[in-house]
């Protein structure tokens, strides 16, 4: 995208945000266009395809912070129109000459840090020189997506394929919108510059090319499928494998899976937010495994090996004589697998199951339990504060 393409573009318009909105809002208005106006949900809506393409470059930039900035402040300054500078006026009385003049003076000496180097790209002309920096392709902006998996996928990692649509290299140009057996010619009116420039008494400034649009080349016979851009809206299935013991909310970055580059520059990067649905056994709490284990009051009370479901099978859990309801038993090494190696625990609790119905036989059984328990001088409530 040119220069002058990119500041006259109102971004925070496409997304239906006000210019102040914070990133939560852009990412929640990105998300609600990209879902109504998805081609997969449109399908032969060219009106609803442009405008997903209009929705995903406005949050290509102002999703990333930095780029969000540069925007804005580029916005800013051309405010007035006309390749001008709003209410700065060069000439006498001090003023920036084009010998003494530095973007960098306008933001603090900040620009070349945020960047705002790249942008302008010999917007200025010093001491009359015609400008010969060619316009840097720009990077893709990063994509973001989500996937649900399984508790237990999740504990034990899985590779998953992801179908999206999402702007990516013309499979037909690779990417160069020149038609296969052709290439991009540098535009002779600029140099290959992006730019023309032109003075104004002691002032010189710069614009972008009108013949090739800024980008410093010019593409007699544009790719058919792509119509010249070197990128297409193109449905693809990446398989993302993730890795064991990842937590419900955590993302993955892919690099390089995101939206194409301009003009060849590298594609940005995919984030896959991983959601984990609860599980009707396990819980987790870190890298250990939590479970509820129903038992008999004469298990707790006598002892006994019962068998308990694990991750990859089942083990055999040995109850102490005279444990209590509620307490946790460990199974070491039968949790969460560690990135460091090794896994988790799985912690056990006991917890007493009280049954409903009883035949006679054991009821009788129970009354002489109760008796005997009696005589031996057991009080469940000694010591209670309520007694």
């Amino acid at each position: 995208m040119s220069q002058r393409e990119w500041i006259e573009k109102d971004f925070y318009k496409d997304l239906g945000v006000s210019p102040d909105a914070s990133q939560d809002d852009i990412k929640k208005a990105y998300r609600k266009l990209a879902r109504d106006l998805h081609p997969d949900a449109n399908p032969g809506d060219a009106a609803a395809e442009e405008r997903f393409k209009a929705v995903s470059e406005a949050n290509a930039v102002l999703s990333d912070p930095a780029k969000r900035k540069e925007y804005d402040e580029t916005r800013r300054l051309f405010a007035s129109g006309g390749g001008g500078f709003g209410g700065f006026h060069p000439g006498a009385g001090g003023g920036f000459t084009s010998t003494n003049f530095d973007i960098g003076d306008l933001f603090g000496g900040g620009a070349a840090d945020s960047g705002l180097g790249d942008l302008f790209g010999g917007l200025f002309n010093r001491g009359g020189a015609g400008g010969t920096t060619r316009t840097r392709p720009r990077r893709g902006g990063d994509v973001e997506t989500e996937t649900t998996l399984d508790f237990r996928d999740a504990v034990q990692g899985v590779t998953v394929p992801l179908r999206m649509t999402s702007p990516a290299p013309c499979t037909t140009c690779h990417g160069s919108g020149a038609e296969p057996g052709t290439s991009p010619r540098v535009c002779p009116y600029c140099n290959g510059s992006g730019i023309v420039s032109r003075n104004q008494g002691a002032f010189g400034f710069s614009e972008p090319c009108d013949d090739c649009r800024g980008t410093g080349s010019i593409i007699d016979s544009p790719c058919k499928d792509c119509r010249g851009t070197g990128i297409q809206n193109r449905t693809r299935t990446i398989t993302v494998r993730v890795p064991p013991g990842i937590k419900d909310g955590s993302r993955i970055r892919l690099a390089g899976q995101g939206e194409a580059g301009l003009r060849g520059a590298p594609s940005g990067d995919l984030f896959v937010t991983v959601h984990v649905r609860p599980d009707k056994v396990f819980g987790r709490d870190g890298d250990d495994l939590t479970l509820v284990l129903p038992v008999s009051y004469g298990e707790l009370v006598l002892g006994a090996t019962v068998s308990v479901p694990t991750l990859d099978g089942r083990v055999g859990l040995k109850i102490p004589p005279g444990t209590a309801d509620g307490r946790v038993l460990r199974v070491r090494g039968r949790g969460v697998p560690k990135r460091s190696g090794g896994a988790g625990d799985l912690l056990v609790t006991v917890k007493v199951a009280i049954p409903q119905h009883l035949d006679d036989q054991a009821i009788d059984a129970l009354r002489v339990y109760l008796h005997a328990e009696k005589n031996s001088g057991f009080d469940p409530r000694e010591g209670w504060a309520g007694a």
